[in-house]
Order: structure tokens, then sequence, then C-alpha cells
């Protein structure tokens, strides 16, 4: 008979599932350097856009980045201004700090926008088919016909130029691509044998679509949203630049290449760091959705 006291066996811990599976997540994503090159970036973009909305809002610097300085235009980089000024003497520094989150608050939003709807019509349309199917996909393909920068375009010359209105339009313009990203994961989900079982047990169509085809069609989800938020800035400066988006003095850096493209020759610093920023990011951001492909869908893999 064993010696050993209930009290002197070994407890096992049981194990955290989540946690395991961000570390196996990560271990996958760290064999990309390229992909954690854009993440740390974008770590740290996000933490200087949290400092530089507080400071734009509460002037925690005490630097007002709309403030014009006349005597002190078109001057180059310096000790004083790190960035230079711009044709109305305002740092350039300052401004791109202050405008950081709007440019990636528009990003997010409109993707975050486009997902919210994209992602149940694509879910309703795969899982039921059949004529709701028809007609969901044809909307979806009209709405294709455009290019999404001329469909935002269009859309903002009717709501007018504002901060809101050009993420709706970046939004509508990105549905289609959310839609049917779905409706294919969920086309195949949808036939496995687990999801006949749940169904023959009695369980219902929403529960069924939400708690079992959902969560098993996230990755490419969270792939194309990580992407696609690389378009939007895009699109969002786009629009800014033609003068149809986010309205001045406010510190959008499409914007601030409208304002400095009559001073390329004169100043080119003007537009060369506001530029320079949205390159940035959004490489930052196809790194990191490439990485995150690699690392989330088995396919992908070499």
């Amino acid at each position: 008979m064993s010696n050993i006291q209930p009290s002197q066996v070994p407890v096992r811990k049981p194990a955290n599932r989540r946690l395991d599976n961000f570390k196996d997540f990560y271990k996958k994503l760290r064999k990309n350097k390229a992909a954690l090159v854009g993440l740390y970036v974008l770590v740290f973009l996000f933490f200087v856009s949290i400092f530089g909305a507080l400071d734009a809002n509460y002037n925690i610097l005490g630097v007002n980045s709309n403030a014009t300085n006349l005597t002190d235009k078109l001057m180059g980089p310096s000790a004083q201004y790190w960035f230079g000024t711009d044709h109305l003497g305002r740092d350039i520094f300052y401004r791109i700090l202050h405008g950081m989150y709007i440019t990636l608050g528009v990003g997010f939003a409109a993707t975050f926008m486009a997902a919210l709807v994209g992602v149940p019509i694509g879910l309703l349309a795969g899982y039921y088919g059949g004529w709701l199917d028809t007609v969901i996909m044809r909307l979806m393909d009209v709405l294709l016909a455009f290019p999404g920068i001329l469909l935002a375009l269009a859309i903002v010359s009717v709501l007018g130029g504002s901060t809101f209105n050009v993420t709706v339009a970046i939004a509508i313009g990105a549905l289609p691509q959310f839609a049917r990203i779905v409706r294919g994961s969920t086309l195949t989900t949808r036939k496995l044998e687990y999801i006949d079982a749940i169904r023959a047990l009695g369980a219902r169509d929403g529960k069924i679509i939400f708690q079992h085809i959902l969560p098993n069609i996230m990755s490419p989800i969270i792939v194309n949203t990580t992407l696609f938020i690389a378009t939007a800035i895009l699109s969002a400066a786009g629009l800014s630049f033609l003068g149809l988006g986010v309205q001045p003095p406010t510190p959008e850096w499409g914007a601030m290449l409208n304002d400095g493209r009559n001073y390329m020759y004169q100043a080119a610093h003007i537009t060369f760091f506001p530029g320079m920023m949205i390159v940035i990011v959004v490489l930052a951001f196809n790194l990191f959705g490439d990485g995150l492909r690699d690392a989330l869908d088995p396919k992908a893999k070499k």
C-alpha cells in the first residue's frame, strides 16, 4: 500500500488554453521578422497617437498646432522646429503628432464599421444560401463594380467633406470585401460534420452561426481587417488631399500633403514628413497583416 498521503500528491494546475494558444501564435509570428517589426512599429505609433490626442485636447506640451506664425513660415528642420514649418508658420512635427490619432482613427473606425455590417451579411448569405445569398451577393457585386476610392469619392461628394462622412464612405466601399470573405468561409464550415451534429441536437440557427461557425472563421476576418486598415488610411488621406475629406485646419496627414503641394520645390519638407508617416503606417500594417496570415492560416504555410 502506498505511503503517499493525499496532501503530498502533486496537484496539476489546469492548463490555460487561451495563454497556450497565444504563446503558440506568437512563436509562429516570431518566425517572420518583418511582421514583428510591423507589430512593434504599430504598438509604438498607437501609444504616440494616444499622447497626441491628449496633447491636442488638453495642451499638455503647451503648443497649439493650428497657431500661425508668419515670421517663421517655410523654415526647414532645425532644433526649434524638428520637422520645419509650413506656409503659415505652423510646426509640422506637432501637426503630425496631433493628426496621428485622426488618421489612425479614421482607418480603424472605417474598418470596424465595414466588418460590423459585412460579417453578419456574409454569415447569413453563406449559411442560408438560396435567394438570400443571390440578393446579397448581387448587391455586393454592384458595389465591387466601382473602384473603392471612386465609390468613396462619389459618396463624400454627395454627403460633404467631414471626418464622419469619409469614414462612412470608406466603410461602404469595404463591405463587399468582408461579405465575400466571410461567405466563402461560411460555405466551407457549414458542411463540416460537427455542424450537422449540432443541428441534429436541436440547436437553433442563431446559436450555430454565432457560437460555432463564426469563431471558426475568425482567422481570415482578422487578417483581412488588419490589411484593410492600411487601405482605409490611404483612402482617407487621398480624399483629404483632394479636399473632400477632413477639412482644414484639422492636421490630417492627407490634408497636410495638400497644403504643401504648392511649395514642393521651395520647401519639400512640408510634404515629405506627412508622406513619410503615411508610408510608415501603411507599410507596418501590411507587414503585420502578412505575418498574421502566415501564423493563422495553415494553408499559407510553406
